[in-house]
């Protein structure tokens, strides 16, 4: 059974590693790029935002950042928006319902605070994570769409809370 918990501080070295393996080994981020230090700065995300892990049979396996829209790691959520960020499973965790758990767990607790919608960024080629998004009610929401560099063009997408 996969357990969703909040992540602690003996969490973050784990959790480091498993976001930067995932991006950057999945290709989604060059190892050399900036982005890779926010990845790995857990400590750092978990100060303004809330991070979360999924446990399987003891192990880490995945994590997700929550942000208000008014935390620094809020990027495209407005007021009664919570908005998700950097998801992450290990590929060894991959197909066995993990980013689904995580993804359910933000609605959730989208849900419980009174948030209208959940929102995120995706990359086109993020296919796996996209059927997660697709099958949990995440629609497009193209006039939100932005490229924070040049070259990286990110597609939003919102799932209402009903």
């Amino acid at each position: 059974m996969i357990e969703i918990r909040n992540v602690t501080p003996e969490d973050y070295e784990a959790v480091a590693d498993l976001t930067v393996i995932a991006y950057v080994g999945g290709g989604f981020v060059e190892a050399h790029d900036p982005y890779t230090d926010q990845l790995r700065d857990t400590a750092k995300r978990a100060e303004k935002a809330d991070v979360r892990v999924a446990v399987l049979e003891g192990q880490i396996v995945g994590s997700v950042t929550i942000a208000e829209p008014d935390s620094p790691y809020a990027e495209v959520a407005e007021p009664g928006e919570l908005e998700f960020r950097m998801l992450a499973v290990s590929s060894d965790a991959q197909g066995a319902g993990v980013g689904t758990a995580l993804v359910r767990d933000v609605l959730q607790t989208a849900y419980d605070r009174g948030d209208r919608a959940v929102v995120m960024s995706t990359m086109s080629d993020m296919e796996a994570a996209r059927r997660i998004y697709d099958r949990n009610g995440f629609v497009p929401a193209p006039d939100r769409d932005w490229t924070p560099v040049p070259g990286v063009e990110l597609t939003v997408l919102v799932c209402e809370i009903v």
